[in-house]
């Protein structure tokens, strides 16, 4: 079953699961529960309330969700250079291949940083 992200059915799934959702709210999303109710909030609307309190920035950072970004952008960036596929059978030599594409690409992104240092007075 696929669910679309920010829904309560897709944050359901992920509760189910047994792990926390980590969603950013759209700009047009509004509290389904009240918080004067007895009821525990549902997380999507604690994400959105505390996006409301701190800012969507703030809310990424502290949720570690901009972890998910850069992780995703390491594996857009591996798919680019190398390719999307493994054209290896068994499975040791498909790790052995990424393996090796993985140490190529830290040593570009080493390569295309410049040297920083302290510049006294």
């Amino acid at each position: 079953m696929r669910v679309a992200p920010d829904t309560f059915d897709c944050y359901n799934t992920i509760s189910q699961a047994g792990a926390k959702a980590v969603i950013p709210p759209r700009s047009n999303a509004k509290i389904q529960q009240r918080t004067n109710s007895n009821t525990k909030p549902h997380p999507k609307d604690e994400n959105l309330l505390r996006v409301n309190q701190v800012g969507c920035k703030q809310w990424k950072q502290e949720s570690g969700y901009h972890r998910r970004s850069l992780s995703e952008t390491a594996m857009f960036q591996l798919k680019i250079i190398f390719g999307g596929k493994l054209r290896r059978r068994f499975f040791d030599n498909q790790a052995v291949k990424l393996f090796l594409q993985c140490a190529a690409l830290n040593r570009m992104i080493q390569l295309g940083k410049p040297d920083s240092y302290k510049v006294e007075k």
